[in-house]
């Protein structure tokens, strides 16, 4: 009997899924509207309605991983728990502080990044360990019991404990957590040393807040979304996808939330990355395009790129310091908010604008006929001919195209004295010049060339924009595969069981003592073993990969650094050096100054096997190699090209084939997204049924 994996991946309007067969590799697809006031109730409909699809019964799925959004939306709507935080007497305020920083030195009106906790609500306690680990004052046990009591009688749900240097000795944050615990059995209790035990304490305390804020949310939602799923007859493994592009077990996640916040774009790069590698293409730029968010990010010889720090809830979505600092490690991608949904207007120096806001799901673009009432980029790209009005998800939903025109037209058109048609397009182009000008800006702050990427794009508009987004970047080749509308679940599907783990001792390259070195990259290793074997991983298929943060000694920034496995010993300190320098000449094009370097963390990624996700395409069509036999119908559509509307054939992404190639302009259509390709390029179907579009000069 075959056995089957599913991936969930939850969206701002849509939720996508696949099914795959792990035998033949032949899968299914289903995209469902997302529900927002329970998103469980989604994956439910949705995995019943892919099941019935793939003629499955829902006791062969042996694995089901899920992505989610949920995390991210509770912290930016301040949805948590009420949680209190204990930290060093004298440092209440530190996680207001911050690092003292403007982010926009001109702006008088400055606004500052709420902290998920209140002044009221964070408590100085009697405590001090010193730089090196060893305890000054030491823990007034009797104040953290009287508070606990207090914070349990005034309705406190959670607490965030992080003491000054508890990541060189936290004992004194394990004696409060035990104490906690004790007086208050119920509460829940995160200490910085165990989220993130690494320095710079603003930070560590920003992300010990976020995980014990969100953690009885996420758990509640977990364990209502596993009861869904076993009503449904599901009965095997339920993982979540991390922000890393790791996946872990339901017990791991609901212990560490906060590495949940970025789990679905992160799927997205993961399958742009399985696709890239499998055709030959290391490096790509991966653009998925649903109906809330755009996401862009770089995949550089095979790998995404990954940081180790980020924001969340900005208050100005390209600033960096306007949110609230998380420090965990993420694949490193830009979010935009340019979407399908994404609203247009008219602003009061009577510019057009798109985004950020959007209609999402409910009540959607005006076309949906849900009561949308303002005009979004689906609206335009209706009016465009990009989309069928009879053929939106298969046929399963239609769209209103008068009311979009009606909508175009009272909102943007009149009031900028243009016609319909024209309003349209500029509600399609200032997208696209969005998303193209942070894909740019994205690739270069990296050091890498957006001219020699090709774009691998997918979601349910992704394919819409992406001919005209690569265009603009000048990038050699657009790629869109089969099933683009969900290829982000495919990205569950190809991700390890992983964790990241971090421990922070600055030392100088000169002054390592290597048997602390190895005490201290082995320490992580074991505990990531331990974790994976309890996960099922068997002990023989973990891996381990070791990077170390370093940096010139005075720089206030360090980078990345991989560093071998083993034991380390003085032999490889020319090693360190050499790589540190390639790395940093490859970020900045330059060496830097004659000063000693450092190492600031130390970091272990411990995983189980990558699985081999090879998708099938069931040849179930009577279809000819010949093009002609591909083409279903044509409609006029929009290209700036030959000035106006042109007759467009519509090819059905269904009946092409390996080797079947065409010349633009075309609508290539399939029931979850549709492929828009201008004049002159040229088209074919590759082995992997991947579209490959070569861009014109």
């Amino acid at each position: 009997m075959s056995k089957y994996r599913v991936g969930a991946d939850i969206g701002g309007t849509f939720t996508d899924l696949i099914i795959v067969n792990n035998d033949t590799g032949e899968f299914s697809i289903g995209k469902v509207l997302t529900t927002p006031q329970d998103p469980s109730i989604a994956v439910e409909e949705g995995l019943k309605a892919v099941l019935e699809l793939a003629d499955v019964p829902a006791e062969q799925i042996q694995h089901l991983i899920h992505g989610t959004t949920l995390v991210t939306n509770a912290m930016i709507e301040r949805k948590g728990a009420p949680t209190a935080l204990l930290t060093t007497e004298g440092f209440r305020d530190s996680i207001e502080i911050g690092r003292e920083t403007r982010y926009d030195l001109y702006d008088l009106m400055l606004e500052q990044p709420r902290p998920l906790v209140p002044r009221y609500l964070r408590f100085d306690v009697p405590q001090r360990t010193r730089m090196d680990g060893t305890e000054l004052t030491p823990l007034d046990t009797g104040f953290v019991e009287q508070l606990t009591a207090e914070l349990v009688e005034n309705g406190i749900e959670a607490i965030a404990v992080c003491f000054l240097h508890s990541f060189t000795n936290p004992a004194a944050e394990q004696a409060a957590r035990d104490i906690i615990q004790r007086v208050a059995p119920g509460m829940r209790v995160s200490i910085s040393s165990d989220v993130i035990p690494e320095i710079r304490e603003f930070e560590r305390a920003s992300t010990t807040i976020a995980n014990v804020y969100v953690q009885e949310l996420v758990e509640r939602y977990l364990r209502r979304l596993e009861e869904r799923l076993a009503d449904s007859g599901f009965a095997g493994n339920f993982y979540l996808m991390l922000s890393s592009g790791g996946i872990a077990t339901v017990d791991t996640t609901v212990r560490y939330p906060v590495r949940l916040l970025e789990s679905g774009p992160a799927a997205g790069a993961l399958a742009a990355q399985a696709y890239g590698v499998a055709t030959g293409r290391d490096d790509v730029i991966s653009f998925d395009m649903g109906g809330t968010t755009a996401k862009i990010c770089v995949i550089d010889k095979g790998e995404p790129l990954i940081a180790h720090e980020f924001e969340v809830d900005r208050i100005y979505r390209f600033k960096k310091g306007s949110g609230l600092p998380i420090k965990i490690p993420v694949i490193e991608l830009i979010e935009i908010g340019t979407g399908g949904g994404s609203i247009a207007r008219v602003d009061a120096l009577g510019l057009l604008k798109v985004g950020p806001d959007s209609a999402s799901a409910d009540p959607g673009p005006v076309c949906y006929g849900r009561g949308g009432t303002d005009p979004t980029v689906t609206d335009a790209n209706l009016i465009l001919g990009y989309l069928d009005p009879a053929y939106f998800l298969g046929g399963r939903m239609s769209l209103d195209l008068e009311a979009a025109r009606q909508i175009i037209k009272e909102k943007i058109a009149d009031p900028l004295g243009l016609t319909v048609e024209e309003a349209a397009w500029g509600i399609h182009q200032v997208a696209n010049e969005n998303m193209a000008n942070a894909a740019r800006v994205h690739a270069l702050e990296r050091g890498k060339d957006p001219r020699r990427y090709p774009m691998f794009a997918f979601g349910g508009a992704g394919p819409v924009h992406a001919y005209r987004i690569a265009h603009s970047l000048g990038a050699p080749e657009l790629l869109a595969p089969l099933g683009a509308g969900v290829m982000s679940t495919v990205g569950f599907l190809s991700a390890p069981l992983a964790f990241d783990f971090v421990r922070s001792w600055a030392v100088e390259l000169a002054d390592i003592n290597w048997d602390r070195a190895n005490q201290i990259l082995g320490g992580m290793e074991t505990e990531g073993e331990k974790l994976l074997i309890n996960s099922g991983v068997p002990s023989a298929d973990i891996t381990h990969r070791r990077e170390v943060d370093m940096r010139y000694v005075g720089q206030g920034h360090e980078i990345a650094v991989p560093i071998p496995n083993g034991t380390l010993t003085a032999d490889h300190l020319a090693q360190l050096q050499a790589k540190f320098e390639q790395v940093y000449v490859e970020l900045y094009e330059r060496s830097g100054p004659p000063v000693p370097i450092e190492i600031l963390n130390w970091r272990v990624v411990s995983a189980g096997p990558k699985p081999d996700v090879q998708l099938q395409v069931r040849d179930t069509n009577d279809g000819g190699t010949a093009v002609a036999d591909t083409i279903k119908a044509s409609r006029a559509a929009y290209f700036p090209e030959t000035n106006g509307f042109t007759d467009t054939p519509i090819y059905d992404r269904y009946l092409m084939k390996p080797n079947i190639s065409f010349v633009g302009p075309a609508i290539v259509e399939e029931r979850e997204s549709t492929v828009i390709i201008g004049p002159a390029a040229q088209c074919h179907i590759d082995e992997h049924h991947n579209l490959v579009i070569k861009m014109p000069a």
